[in-house]
């Protein structure tokens, strides 16, 4: 369970850049929740995403993950907890290591480094059987450099990479943003059949409208560094963009004009 109260970030404060990011942040997301987040540019949904990784450190509030709280821990520390795939696909991975090696150091996430980072039988037999389940032939190339994939295919590995350990909590940051038409479906198909499969308790911030609205169990709307707009599962299956839209108009009283909102 994630449970984050009262969490405040205001940056620069006291100069003329004086920015509020976030504004009392109420949320809790029970076990195998599958949240999705929308909201225009600035809106607060990078900065929420990185106080929970531990990236930055609230002003106020708590931050918690089964009742403990954590928002005084490192990103290193909280690694034990929360996988984390980016939107540029050239983050989260190390280009210069082979498919297995960037798996090795995922497996290792949250635990003590030691000899254990080496690819054992053993782990080479797991990594295979977990590259398989992706579907895209590279289970064959786990020797292969990651700089030498393509986007998608490294998207994949990130987003397996984030998972196999099944964290308790999962953050997807756009990360199908960065990708085209073909490999975002693609990323977004694996997304929901892992999350699905391994009861995987989610937040996923997302530009497409249509995405939010297809993908989990919940759908939250941000604004101005608040929640506007929290969506049930039961709501949510009979949501369109188009209602989506007005709920934020009405709430807000004004219209969503970010250029990197996609409708659908």
């Amino acid at each position: 369970m994630l449970q984050l109260s009262n969490v405040s970030k205001l940056f620069n404060p006291g100069t003329p850049d004086e920015k509020i990011a976030l504004i009392g942040i109420n949320l809790k997301l029970n076990p195998g929740d599958f949240v999705t987040v929308i909201g225009s540019n600035g809106a607060g949904k990078s900065t929420l995403m990185n106080i929970i990784s531990g990236v930055m450190t609230p002003d106020t509030g708590d931050v918690r993950i089964e009742g403990e709280a954590i928002q005084q821990l490192s990103e290193y520390q909280r690694s034990r907890w929360i996988g984390r795939v980016f939107q540029d696909p050239m983050a989260g991975t190390a280009p210069r290591m082979s498919i297995e090696e960037n798996l090795a150091m995922a497996y290792m996430r949250g635990k003590k480094r030691g000899f254990g980072f080496g690819v054992t039988a053993h782990k080479r037999k797991f990594f295979h059987e977990q590259l398989k389940r992706l579907g895209i032939g590279l289970e064959h190339r786990v020797r292969a450099k990651v700089g030498l994939l393509s986007g998608g295919e490294r998207q994949a590995l990130s987003l397996l990479m984030a998972t196999f350990t099944k964290p308790q909590i999962l953050l997807l940051d756009e990360h199908t943003a960065a990708l085209d038409p073909a490999r975002a479906e693609l990323i977004t198909r694996l997304t929901d059949e892992i999350v699905r499969e391994m009861k995987l308790t989610t937040l996923m911030v997302t530009h497409n409208m249509e995405q939010a609205i297809r993908l989990g169990n919940r759908l939250i709307m941000m604004d101005k560094g608040r929640i506007i707009l929290d969506v049930n599962e039961e709501r949510k299956k009979h949501l369109t963009v188009e209602q989506l839209l007005g709920e934020f108009e009405q709430i807000s009283g004004s219209k969503l004009s970010d250029d990197r909102v996609v409708l659908g």
